[in-house]
């Protein structure tokens, strides 16, 4: 325990590197293991070795991947899954019950909103939809039976910002939990449960694994009573962790804190040239000072990440052609990688959302701003935009 103190006040980049990665017992490896297996040895009925019976319930490359995440959100538990989606999808069954209502963002994931609009919709969970950049109109979608309100900060595909600590505020007054996906941001940007959220959610896929080569997901928690809900329902339902993607996202954690400010500032170039491209008739990236929610970010955030989106002249086909025409930035779905990528949303990652209030421009760009040399970057951007 004097342990897990004195490591609660070590700095983000030593976190990053040792929490819940202590060197091997048995070897000394200063890696954790890969534990490969399903079962473990019993030393007698009941007598557990380190509380490992069996790897759906508990696992300890995954505990290891657990306890690193509570620990770089300064949260009491962190829980590791299969998938992003799975995180949420475990969490929302946790929290709500038929009847229950949630009030998501008008811009978020469009694997998110799927979630809500074709799946947990017909188990008779309620939602609606509200700019959660203005916390009154949060506070005005609320309903008796809100028991969720749910941000993405920055937002996806259109960079917004939310308050965190104002609608930690809402939240409160109504008696619901603000869960806070911090995909875009990570923990090294921004720390949500500092800011009074309840929960964290992440696609560690993204910037936490880093190297576009692993799947997964992982919630962060500050209650311990919610954390044993949620890892009762985590061991119920199954969506694992398995223990070399637990592995994959811990070996992409400890270089966190330098890619992430590698692609933070190549995004702010990129964003520099975009604003004054001639094709562009709008930027969504909050590290700009006429981004709506530039104030907000700069009080919540480290720097403002390397995610960017942008509005092209011509509208959808110009824009889709200009995907076409990248060369260093790969064409493909997913973000916070070390490669950059662009995508078209409308057509791509947020098709889902089409026909509804979380549509997207149709002459929209996104860019995940990789960690190659920026001028590299730029010059691709400029003979792809024409």
């Amino acid at each position: 325990m004097s342990e897990q103190r004195d490591k609660r006040h070590q700095h983000f980049e030593t976190l990053a590197i040792h929490a819940g990665q202590e060197p091997d017992q048995a070897t000394g490896a200063v890696v954790p293991p890969i534990y490969q297996v399903s079962t473990y040895k019993q030393d007698g009925v009941g007598g557990l070795r380190g509380g490992y019976e069996y790897s759906r319930s508990a696992n300890p490359t995954r505990t290891a991947l657990e306890e690193n995440l509570a620990a770089l959100d300064g949260g009491r538990r962190g829980l590791a899954f299969a998938s992003g989606l799975a995180a949420e999808d475990c969490l929302l069954r946790t929290l709500l019950a038929p009847g229950d209502h949630v009030v998501i963002p008008n811009d978020a994931y469009g694997g998110t909103f799927r979630l809500f609009a074709k799946v947990v919709e017909r188990w008779g969970v309620e939602w609606s939809v509200a700019d959660t950049s203005d916390p009154q109109a949060v506070r005005d979608a609320l309903r008796p039976r809100t028991k969720v309100i749910w941000v993405e900060t920055p937002s996806n595909p259109l960079l917004g910002i939310s308050d965190i600590a104002a609608l930690a505020g809402v939240a409160r007054e109504a008696g619901a939990r603000l869960v806070v996906d911090n995909t875009f941001a990570s923990p090294y940007l921004q720390q949500p449960l500092a800011l009074g959220a309840d929960v964290v959610v992440y696609s560690t896929t993204k910037y936490l694994g880093g190297h576009s080569d692993v799947v997964g997901g992982a919630l962060v928690v500050n209650d311990d009573t919610l954390g044993e809900e949620l890892a009762y329902h985590q061991n119920a339902m199954g969506a694992i962790a398995g223990p070399f993607d637990a592995w994959l996202v811990m070996r992409g954690i400890k270089t966190l804190a330098v890619r992430m400010d590698r692609h933070s500032a190549n995004a702010a170039r990129v964003a520099e040239l975009l604003t004054s491209h001639k094709k562009v008739t709008r930027v969504y990236y909050p590290g700009l000072s006429e981004h709506a929610g530039h104030e907000v970010a700069a009080k919540q955030m480290r720097s403002f990440g390397g995610m960017v989106s942008f509005q092209v002249a011509g509208g959808e086909e110009a824009a889709v052609e200009v995907c076409n025409r990248a060369k260093l930035f790969t064409l493909g779905e997913s973000l916070g990688g070390v490669e950059s990528l662009i995508e078209h949303p409308g057509r791509m990652t947020h098709a889902s959302t089409a026909g509804s209030a979380l549509e997207v421009p149709a002459d929209l760009v996104r860019l995940s701003v990789g960690i190659e040399s920026v001028d590299d970057l730029l010059a691709d951007l400029t003979q792809a935009l024409g």
